[in-house]
Parts: structure tokens; C-alpha cells; sequence
């Protein structure tokens, strides 16, 4: 299958999609001087769109008030979906970043771990899979890695206890000799931080590839895990009810923080 990779910077996911033979076009990216705003994909060339928009905006980690960019780019991934018409896509971000909605999909979110992709971190990232034929993906997760490192971080190169350029490029699947000449240091270790690791990548071509089944003949469990459920069952695990337990905990405080910053604002005005 043919893929066009958008935002890709050094496209991990990409390279996950080759090793899984997907042909891969890379898109414009700001690393090399790209804009995407300008970038218009052919209509009915590709079978399906991946790509990972800035997430730093919808990140738990962030420490200022949003950009606005993040939003915006959200649009143009939603934008050149649309424009190139494909049978699927895949959009990589965190957990913390909105649905996206392209016209004539049906969209599954779910989050998936590294060490659920047989790398011995657990780096966290959410998912968006798109379908316009009403296909949804079953993720096999059985298999799970002893955590034994850190995780890979694109802040990792400004730590003066950081691992070495090699051992961290095999931490995101790549040989110990990767290089990315003309870049700093610092600019290396966040590219290849930012980036989904390899082994992930190819956990999820390979269910795109072999796991996709019409949605009305498969029910999901409801958390996002990807697996699936029969009968009256809801959750595929108990370990999935403890996970929209504690979303609904964290959405519940979010209500709670807003509606009391909105009284004192309130109570400021008027006082």
C-alpha cells in the first residue's frame, strides 16, 4: 500500500510502516523548510494518510497557556485527509488532544504503551485510526516487555545525566550508528525523541495490514484498548474499567477546577 506521511521531521512511524512494506511518501516538514499549509495532496493517489500534528499544546507537561498552533495543525491533518481521499489514516499525538472528525470517516482513538510493542519502556501514545469503509483495528496486546529503561524524550538531550546518542537511538528502534548530520546535538535527541518509536510503528502497520475488520461484526471495548468484547461485556479487562475509572476522575477535576476559577473570577468582579 501506498502512504503519504505527514509532519514526519525524521519519520519513525514511517520507517515503521517500510519495515511492514508500505511505500511511504514523506510530506512537507518545518525541519526541512516545509510548510504544510502550502501542500495539497493529490486526490485517489494514496491508500492511506499517517502523520503526528504538534502535540505540545494538548500535552499534561505544558506549562503555558495553548499556542493555538496545535489546533491549527490538527486542521491541516484534517485538511489534506479530506484532500487525498484515502481508505484509512492514522493520526499520532497524546492523550490529551481533541477527536478529529475528517468528512466520511469513522474514527477509533485508543492509546497504546512501548513496552506493548516489545521495547522495554513505557512511553505513552494515543492514536486516531480513520476508516472510510467502516473498518475498525484489533490490537494484540498479549505480549508485554519487562520495563527495563526510561523513557526516550525529546528533552532527554538537555539532561546532563542523559544515555549515550547510540543506546538512545536503539531506545526508538533505531541502529546505534543512526546519525542526523548538520544537526546539533541537542536537535538530535529531540528529533529522535518526538519521534513514535520503530517497533511501534510496525505494531500498528501490521494491524492495518492484517486486523481490520468491519466495525458491525466486531464490538470494542469501550476504554479505546482495541480488543474485543462479546456479548453484554463492556470493558475487555478489569484493568480497562480502572482506566475510564480514572479518566472520568481527571474529567470530573478538570469540571471542578474550571467551574471554581470561574466563581472566584466572578466573585472578583463583583467584589
Amino acid at each position: 500500500m501506498l502512504v503519504l506521511s505527514l509532519f514526519p521531521g525524521i519519520d519513525l512511524l514511517g520507517r515503521g510502516f517500510e519495515l511492514e512494506d508500505f511505500a511511504v511518501v514523506r510530506g512537507p516538514d518545518l525541519i526541512f523548510g516545509g510548510d504544510i499549509r502550502a501542500f495539497h495532496p493529490p486526490a485517489g493517489r494514496f491508500d492511506g494518510v499517517i502523520g503526528g500534528p504538534p502535540c505540545q499544546d494538548f500535552s499534561s507537561l505544558r506549562r503555558c497557556e495553548p499556542s493555538g498552533n496545535g489546533v491549527a495543525m490538527l486542521a491541516e491533518f484534517v485538511r489534506c485527509v479530506e484532500c487525498a481521499s484515502p481508505s484509512w489514516f492514522l493520526m499520532e499525538n497524546v492523550p490529551g488532544v481533541p477527536d478529529i472528525a475528517p468528512v466520511g470517516y469513522r474514527v477509533q482513538r485508543f492509546d497504546l504503551r512501548a513496552n506493548e510493542c516489545g521495547l522495554p519502556q513505557q512511553r505513552l501514545r494515543h492514536f486516531q485510526f480513520g476508516s472510510n469503509c467502516d473498518e475498525v483495528l484489533l490490537l494484540n496486546r498479549d505480549a508485554r516487555t519487562a520495563v527495563t529503561q526510561c523513557c526516550a524524550t525529546a528533552a532527554e538531550g538537555t539532561r546532563t545525566a542523559r544515555r549515550g546518542w547510540a543506546e538512545f537511538c536503539e531506545s526508538q528502534g533505531l541502529h546505534a550508528d543512526f546519525d542526523l548530520p548538520g544537526f546539533t546535538l541537542a536537535a538530535k535527541y529531540r528529533a529522535v525523541g518526538n519521534g513514535v518509536p520503530i517497533p511501534m510503528g510496525r505494531f500498528v502497520a501490521r494491524a492495518i495490514k492484517d486486523a481490520r475488520y468491519p466495525a458491525q461484526l466486531i464490538t470494542l471495548c469501550v476504554c479505546g484498548c482495541g480488543r474485543s468484547v462479546s456479548g453484554q461485556q463492556t470493558y475487555a479487562l478489569p484493568a480497562c474499567r480502572k482506566r475510564m475509572q480514572r479518566r472520568r476522575d481527571a474529567a470530573q477535576d478538570t469540571d471542578t477546577r474550571r467551574d471554581t476559577a470561574m466563581h472566584m473570577r466572578s466573585s472578583y468582579r463583583t467584589g
